[in-house]
């Protein structure tokens, strides 16, 4: 692969929506790559879209574990090789299948999501700003929020 220049024009993304990473794992793979000549990597997560073919509603926590395994990857990887973090919002598994979480409903999702990766981890403090935000009273990350 170094011999082939490609490291020279492109760079990889690694995606993976769980809200339990082997983060260990994650950090081999990108050590490999910069073995064969990649120096940066994307990561590639998701605020929704991944917890169902036709989920309705957003399970927020399970997307913020996943942002949060992400930012301990980060953490654990060599310095400067993150190039950025793609926050993915998928709409469906594939073109037969029924839409699952619609925007709207992904909307908080997603500002906690971009809140915790800005931040760098999740808080009380992040919470309440994404809640002042929104204009919503009562965040709930651990059920479907209506």
């Amino acid at each position: 692969l170094s011999e082939s220049g490609v490291p020279q024009l492109v760079q990889p993304m690694i995606w993976d929506y769980a809200a339990d990473l082997d983060v260990e794992g994650k950090v081999q793979l990108i050590e490999k790559y910069q073995r064969c000549g990649f120096s940066k990597v994307w990561f590639a997560s998701a605020f929704k879209g991944a917890t169902g073919v036709n989920q309705p509603l957003t399970l927020i926590g399970h997307h913020l574990k996943n942002q949060l395994e992400w930012l301990e990857v980060s953490s654990r990887s060599p310095p400067d090789v993150l190039e950025g973090i793609a926050l993915t919002g998928w709409q469906r598994y594939d073109h037969f299948s029924v839409l699952c979480e619609l925007l709207p409903v992904a909307i908080p999702s997603l500002a906690v999501c971009l809140q915790a990766l800005q931040n760098g981890g999740y808080s009380e403090k992040v919470k309440e700003n994404v809640e002042k935000l929104l204009g919503m009273s009562n965040l709930e990350i651990d059920t479907f929020m209506r």
